[in-house]
């Protein structure tokens, strides 16, 4: 058992899109009865899912429970970001009973799980359990880079390398740090995808981990909540790519922020989005947008050419009906003209 007077973190990995807000969200609604604060870490200078999530803030996670880190990845930043904001989130009054983080789709969970054993939080909280989200029609297809067809052509052309892309070593390090693997968008990969997708997670998994199918992000909070795994005190037992490097980095990805103006249309934006994920190998875009003669605001979420939208809440009043998204690729196919060009973005200074 763990010391009751801890608090609790869960720390929520997982694949660029395969479903780590929706899941928030939805234990946003339903918490099992436990206050809950969120920290999400965006990959990039400006993120999208704080401000996604505090639009769905309840009494149980109100507004000031949330708290967004979009300048670099939490364990690379701990005396900086990580620190004080756990011990803000321990400061609140009533405090939280539970914190969720949301880690960058970029992230390896590994580095983060060892920010927990600095001396000034470790004797106030525990992390709970590491949760790993795995897209289950991407998992099962081998897809963990956007174009499959390049990097197998890469492997084949050149024996001398370890047949490893970056996205793929994210993949296999988040399953590694698992202590519970949801399998999200089940429905999409089909009864024979599913058991594809199971088989590779078990073949990459250090140790037995139980795996859960997730639709929509609805799942029992008692299955993920409450698993009292103490994973700062195991950390050797969840072996990563990376272990013995004296530190990491995410050079081999880059995000742009691309603002946008009003839409006549939802389809035009999902069709710029297709087009760039196809010519341009983009990765992920998050984000959202305003539809012309619509009250709601636009939700926006790609993974490579499947593109979802949906509308969210209302606009605020005074709130500038703008759209903003976070394009997010390897560094090479990063090409920020040519991509706020496509998404018909409106004049901004240059990103720095």
């Amino acid at each position: 058992m763990t010391d009751l007077a801890k608090l609790p973190v869960t720390v929520i990995t997982g694949f660029l899109g395969s479903g780590k807000t929706t899941l928030i969200r939805e234990l946003m609604k339903n918490p099992g009865g436990r206050r809950l604060a969120v920290v999400v870490n965006e990959f990039g200078d400006v993120g999208v899912d704080g401000e996604i999530l505090k639009g769905c803030a309840i009494p149980d996670c109100p507004e000031e429970n949330i708290v967004e880190l979009a300048n670099g990845c939490i364990c690379c930043t701990v005396a900086d970001d990580f620190i004080p904001t756990i011990e803000a989130l321990m400061a609140l009054d009533p405090r939280p009973d539970h914190i969720l983080i949301e880690t960058s789709g970029l992230a390896l969970p590994k580095p983060l799980l060892k920010a927990f054993d600095w001396p000034d939080i470790r004797s106030r909280i525990t992390v709970d359990g590491v949760i790993a989200l795995a897209d289950a029609e991407a998992v099962a297809a081998g897809r963990f880079a956007p174009d499959v067809a390049r990097v197998d052509a890469q492997r084949q052309a050149d024996d001398s390398i370890d047949h490893e892309t970056p996205l793929s070593e994210v993949f296999e390090d988040q399953i590694s740090c698992a202590d519970i693997v949801l399998l999200t968008k089940p429905d999409l990969a089909g009864p024979e995808g599913v058991a594809r997708a199971k088989e590779i997670i078990a073949a990459e998994a250090p140790r037995p981990l139980p795996v859960v199918e997730v639709a929509e992000g609805v799942v029992d909070p008692r299955v993920i909540l409450g698993l009292e795994a103490a994973a700062e005190d195991d950390i050797d037992a969840r072996p990563s790519h990376h272990d013995g490097a004296p530190e990491h980095d995410h050079d081999d990805f880059e995000s742009i922020v691309v603002e946008i103006p009003e839409l006549d249309d939802p389809a035009q934006l999902v069709a710029a989005i297709e087009h760039l994920a196809t010519t341009r190998n983009i990765l992920r875009v998050k984000g959202y947008a305003a539809v012309r003669g619509k009250p709601m605001r636009l939700l926006v979420q790609a993974v490579g050419a499947r593109v979802r939208h949906q509308f969210d809440r209302p606009w605020k009043p005074g709130e500038a009906r703008a759209g903003r998204l976070v394009v997010i690729a390897e560094h090479d196919d990063i090409v920020p003209d040519a991509i706020r060009a496509a998404l018909g973005a409106v004049a901004t200074e240059p990103a720095e």
